[in-house]
């Protein structure tokens, strides 16, 4: 097991997760500010936190109601 966990890129793997973090506190800090979005909330959390990169991007892409 440990040496798996050598074997892996972490130099390409690292800056991805932290984007993916970054994206997602600031995906969910918009929602707990925002005052209508398109759909309920509680589904933008799910989906924000459980489809890793792709969540928050589609938060902000669709999510957001315009105004």
């Amino acid at each position: 097991m440990i040496e798996q966990l050598g074997s892996i890129p972490w130099a390409i793997i690292a800056p991805l997760i932290i984007v993916q973090l970054i994206l997602m506190i600031v995906a969910l800090f918009d929602l707990r500010k925002i005052h209508a979005t398109n759909g309920p909330k509680i589904l933008w959390v799910l989906i924000i936190v459980f489809v890793n990169l792709l969540g928050p991007i589609a938060y902000f892409i669709v999510g957001r109601k315009q105004t």
